[in-house]
């Protein structure tokens, strides 16, 4: 059974997650990540009956990624991403984590908000005392179409 403190820590960690991305404070991001982190973007594909991995970075890859960002072509519409801890079962000292997901995107021209992106998090977190650190993130989306210019993670 997990104590309230544990799931209390790691829904924290979720949520702060999703804030660093959202202000861009990739240093945030990541020091809330453990050195063997793994980033994975997934969805399937109806059409072709398969899983598609539109990204998949470890900690150093994700460092590169959030380096280059500025030279990207990309759409600088603020995204806000909203999650909900749906469970968390804990074995050990490492929990998995079910999220859902929403991203919100509001339009640089007239500011116009518009539901983004949908899915959930499928989070693996280590927990050490009182300090819990993303290990695995695999976000499964159930939107595809997301139009061009978009490299910031979920």
């Amino acid at each position: 059974m997990i104590k309230s403190e544990q799931r209390q820590a790691i829904e924290e960690l979720v949520y702060r997650s999703c804030l660093a991305l959202d202000s861009g404070d990739y240093k945030a991001f990541l020091d809330l990540c453990d050195e063997a982190f793994r980033y994975t973007i997934t969805t399937h594909s109806a059409e072709i009956k398969r899983d598609m991995v539109w990204l998949d970075h470890d900690r150093k890859g994700m460092e590169t990624l959030f380096t280059n960002l500025p030279h990207h072509n990309s759409d600088h519409s603020p995204l806000t991403r909203h999650a909900t801890v749906y469970t968390v079962d804990l074995e050990g000292q490492e929990a998995s984590v079910v999220s859902a997901l929403q991203v919100f995107r509001t339009q640089l021209d007239g500011g116009a908000t518009e539901l983004f992106a949908v899915g959930r998090f499928h989070d693996t977190v280590k927990l050490d005392g009182g300090t819990a650190k993303l290990v695995k993130r695999v976000v499964r989306l159930d939107t595809r179409q997301l139009g061009y210019g978009y490299h910031i993670p979920f």
